[in-house]
């Protein structure tokens, strides 16, 4: 499979090409339609998978892709469960060692997953916006509704 934009500067992933149109299909969207091959051009340097991986929402994308294992995950998850935590507490209950947990801190910030934040005057983290939407939606649950 390969990536077509249209001139509008528009990605998609082609599904078949004749003669005078393409089927192509709007990776954010599924939604397939025609269109004039003189108006689509190749998408160089998109790969196809990581355009049909637009169909998962961003924040549910940066969850899936920095959240490597299930220790990883179960972390997030805490996190949207019970909000900000200090440190000392990520430490203490969950059996991380400090070199592990301020590695997985660093890859949730770099994806804007979690911030820092003072808990009860303690250093700690808790999920981003979007880190809640995307754990959110993993979870089954609507933003806003937890």
């Amino acid at each position: 499979m390969r990536t077509v934009r249209d001139a509008d500067g528009h990605t998609y992933l082609l599904v078949k090409r004749s003669a005078e149109s393409s089927r192509v299909r709007d990776p954010e969207t599924g939604t397939e339609t025609h269109l004039p091959n003189d108006e689509l051009e190749p998408a160089g340097g998109v790969d196809p998978l990581e355009a049909a991986a637009r169909a998962v929402p961003d924040p549910v994308r940066r969850v899936l892709t920095v959240a490597r294992s299930e220790r990883a995950l179960g972390l997030l998850c805490e996190l949207h469960e019970r909000g900000a935590l200090p440190v000392r507490t990520v430490l203490a209950e969950y059996d991380l060692c400090e070199s592990d947990a301020h590695g997985l801190f660093t890859e949730f910030r770099a994806a804007g997953l979690v911030t820092e934040a003072d808990v009860h005057g303690e250093r700690g983290y808790e999920l981003t916006e979007a880190g809640r939407a995307g754990v959110g939606v993993l979870l089954d649950q609507a933003p806003g509704s937890a």
